[in-house]
């Protein structure tokens, strides 16, 4: 029920969606960015909804406290111990390699708020689970919430980020001077 209504706000407002997850691909890190605004995450959940994506997500453990606690365990949500980042990879990793099918949403910049760089955690998950990087968007301008090409992580995190930065370049964020798509 809480999807159909996050879906039903993600149409009123005009959204599309466009694109998917790559045919074949039944494990990978799905990026969410950019993360600039509250909204990004009601839209994000309206278009998986549209999608019919059941994904796994991480945000920050301070957001699963009563009255919102099952709420976002429901809506697939993973709490993290920002505080403890190396332990994490590890763990999600193990997620993904006893899973047969699962996408994990992460959000690699960390917060809505400008960052210097994004966190590379989401790669490190990636590569050591063997799976790719699928890039996930909002595109506020647009207002399209897309699903673009996978990356498959090489091990040459410079090359990739590279390409990973280059497909964010003319993604519109809701507040513009919060994002910054540097990975590196």
């Amino acid at each position: 029920m809480i999807r159909e209504f996050f879906n039903r706000v993600f149409k009123s407002k005009g959204w599309k969606i466009e694109g998917g997850i790559p045919k074949g691909v039944k494990k990978c890190v799905l990026i969410a960015a950019p993360h600039t605004s509250n909204w990004d995450f009601l839209f994000g959940l309206g278009a998986l909804h549209e999608f019919k994506l059941d994904v796994k997500y991480l945000a920050k453990k301070e957001l699963f406290r009563f009255p919102l606690r099952g709420m976002f365990i429901s809506l697939g949500g993973v709490p993290v111990d920002r505080s403890k980042s190396s332990s994490m990879v590890d763990a999600m990793v193990s997620l993904i390699k006893s899973k047969d099918e699962i996408i994990v949403m992460i959000p690699p910049e960390g917060t809505r708020k400008r960052v210097e760089k994004w966190k590379s955690g989401f790669y490190h998950v990636a590569h050591g689970a063997g799976v790719p990087i699928v890039l996930g968007y909002l595109d506020y301008k647009r207002k399209i919430a897309g699903i673009g090409p996978a990356i498959y992580p090489t091990g040459n995190k410079e090359e990739d980020f590279r390409k990973i930065e280059e497909f964010y370049r003319d993604v519109a964020p809701r507040f513009p001077e919060n994002f910054n798509p540097k990975i590196s």
